[in-house]
């Protein structure tokens, strides 16, 4: 570890506790600064509003410390929230950047979250309580807006046999995106005491791995995954990925939510060489409800995109994918991303043969050298339009520049 100016008189603090050497010159700080602009202007007729922008700036702070010496070593982390809005107003909110006031009309001026997780580590395991940010298939957490979205409960981690990867534990409440509040855990309007779940990936060589996962929230649904993440060496340079996925999800107890019924199939494939990727991927609904996922997250789909999911009940979707490193022609930090993606058959009130499409296109860039080098600057534009019982169309642009900067 890289030790700045302070850690010789934090670590002579310690010094009269061995213990806790590891727990402070391993431990590590950084503050990540995100503005981000959003324009969504709604194309629909009848539209509630006739755009959606708003303008805001993020700070997110981390502290992980190392753990204490021992059989069972001890650590904490620190994660401390701040989003201040610099535009928005009644009539354009709702991007996901901003919550509201009490009135629920106006985007409020600041918001902020501090969460706090206690670790044990014992051999090839760490168990943490507090707050989380899983990323599993059954539970993965939202950073796609000013700020992160957080989980409370406990996770425990084991890498105790070669190979496999071990997630267990339990989720109680949650923190949105664009919220000060922790909420129950729960899915659309329904909510629950706790989300349970249970998996792992196994390495069966370098180039295959395999996934399964259990998870059942209380009362409302319970779901299986089950996934396979292929690398394929090709002769001439070429790399061929091939990534798979299966959810059974069915409702639990009560249905709070309603009824639960969905099988959700999908994967994409990725041909790369060098500076250049293609990307193909496919996603097929069936069941008679759409997708669920927790309040707070985001769906581990290929179509996961800018706008939308594409998880709706009955729904058949596709999506094309290019990537561009122009490293290739003497500009590193400078990419480009550009995809499309097709949904069809998508279950009604009116019918079964709701559409929707989006398109998609990414321009970034890494600053490589000089006082500003690691600040990111990127461009995202979105088109977005539905049709035959689905009625969102708009056009949208958003502006982020990210900076993270390592306190020691």
């Amino acid at each position: 570890m890289k030790l700045n100016r302070t850690t010789p008189l934090i670590a002579a603090l310690v010094l009269p506790f061995p213990a806790l050497a590891d727990f402070v010159e391993d431990s590590k700080a950084s503050l990540e600064l995100r503005n981000h602009y959003i324009n969504r202007d709604f194309r629909q007729q009848g539209a509630a509003q006739s755009k959606a922008e708003e303008w805001a700036q993020g700070f997110t702070a981390r502290i992980e410390s190392g753990f204490t010496e021992g059989s069972v070593g001890v650590g904490l982390d620190a994660i401390g929230q701040l989003g201040v809005k610099l535009d928005s107003s009644r009539d354009r909110r709702g991007t996901g950047l901003l919550p509201f006031g009490p009135t629920g009309k106006e985007p409020v001026d600041d918001y902020s979250e501090l969460g706090l997780t206690a670790k044990l580590r014992a051999s090839k395991s760490v168990l943490r309580l507090g707050t989380l940010q899983p990323m599993l298939p059954v539970a993965t957490y939202n950073d796609t807006r000013l700020l992160s979205s957080t989980f409370q409960g406990g996770l425990l981690t084991s890498q105790e046999i070669d190979g496999l990867t071990f997630n267990g534990g339990r989720l109680t409440r949650a923190n949105l995106r664009d919220s000060s509040g922790r909420d129950d855990i729960g899915y659309g309007a329904a909510t629950s005491d706790a989300f349970d779940f249970a998996g792992g990936t196994y390495a069966i060589s370098p180039q295959l791995a395999a996934s399964y996962y259990y998870g059942k929230l209380d009362g409302i649904y319970r779901q299986q995954f089950a996934g396979l993440v292929h690398t394929l060496p090709l002769p001439g340079g070429f790399s061929l990925k091939s990534d798979l996925r299966y959810f059974d999800s069915r409702g639990d107890g009560a249905e709070r939510a309603g009824e639960i019924d969905n099988r959700n199939l999908n994967g994409m494939f990725s041909l790369g060489k060098g500076a250049h990727r293609i990307s193909a991927a496919f996603q097929r609904m069936s069941g008679d409800s759409a997708f669920p996922f927790l309040n707070g997250g985001d769906p581990y789909v290929a179509n996961l995109v800018t706008f939308n999911t594409f998880t709706r009940a009955e729904e058949d979707a596709w999506q094309l994918r290019y990537d561009y490193d122009f490293a290739a022609l003497g500009i590193p930090g400078l990419t480009f991303m550009t995809r499309y993606v097709d949904g069809r058959n998508v279950k009604t009130a009116s019918g079964d043969q709701g559409e929707e499409w989006e398109r998609d296109t990414d321009i970034a860039y890494v600053i490589q050298s000089g006082a500003l080098k690691g600040l990111s600057l990127r461009w995202r534009n979105v088109t977005f339009r539905s049709g035959n019982g689905l009625t969102t169309d708009l056009d949208e642009n958003r502006l982020i520049l990210g900076y993270t900067l390592a306190l020691w």
